[in-house]
């Protein structure tokens, strides 16, 4: 199981330093390089967000993760996640009559792969165009696929590199009870993470929520 989350850009630093920051902790725990990952996010406006005044369209989020080089991901907000083969791409250009591509929102994450003992850590850069955007940290606990039997664990371990920015269990997890994680369940999470990430640009600097 996974937990996905962001750490917020240390003092007086920028994001890539933050990234070698937490890069640095990693190494001195014993951690290797284990090649790159990406994950990116392009948002699509239903037809009824186009062309209906005053009704507020649903978005609709396609999503690709290097992890699953042969499947891509459509999810809902607080919706379904519908995991489909490579080819689904193709589909959404037909269906450019109902959805439409909101090139302007794609956002992705781009990082370095981890690996510690049981642990797999991504640390991820996260950008919307040629901007830096945000730090992305996605922790897997590999022999375990039941969320709720190992967050303790994982917790544990984002403490020794991340400190006081380890995040709260994932909303995913209570929905999963008993069951299997899935490959899913990580995208919801990046998806979530990614709206975030969104949602705090549009807020003035000097702005209050």
């Amino acid at each position: 199981c996974r937990s996905v989350s962001q750490v917020p850009v240390a003092e007086g630093k920028s994001v890539q330093q933050t990234v070698e920051l937490l890069a640095r902790r990693l190494e001195a725990l014993g951690a290797d390089k284990q090649g790159t990952f990406g994950v990116d996010c392009e948002t699509y406006h239903t037809a009824a967000a186009l062309g209906t005044q005053g009704q507020t369209g649903k978005l609709m989020y396609v999503m690709h993760n290097s992890e699953y080089p042969l499947s891509c991901f459509a999810l809902f907000e607080n919706g379904p996640c519908l995991v489909a083969d490579a080819n689904f791409d193709t589909l959404m250009v037909k269906l450019k009559g109902f959805f439409q591509n909101a090139k302007a929102n794609k956002i992705e994450s781009r990082g370095t792969r981890y690996q510690y003992c049981d642990f797999l850590v991504k640390l991820g850069t996260v950008t919307m165009g040629p901007s830096a955007r945000g730090i992305s940290v996605e922790v897997e606990y590999c022999p375990c696929v039941i969320a709720n039997d190992c967050w303790n664990l994982l917790m544990e371990f984002m403490q020794s590199f991340m400190g006081s920015h380890v995040p709260g269990v994932p909303a995913v997890f209570g929905s999963k009870h008993d069951s299997s994680y899935s490959p899913g369940d990580t995208m919801v999470q990046y998806m979530e993470l990614f709206n975030k990430i969104r949602k705090q640009q549009q807020v003035p600097v000097a702005g209050i929520r």
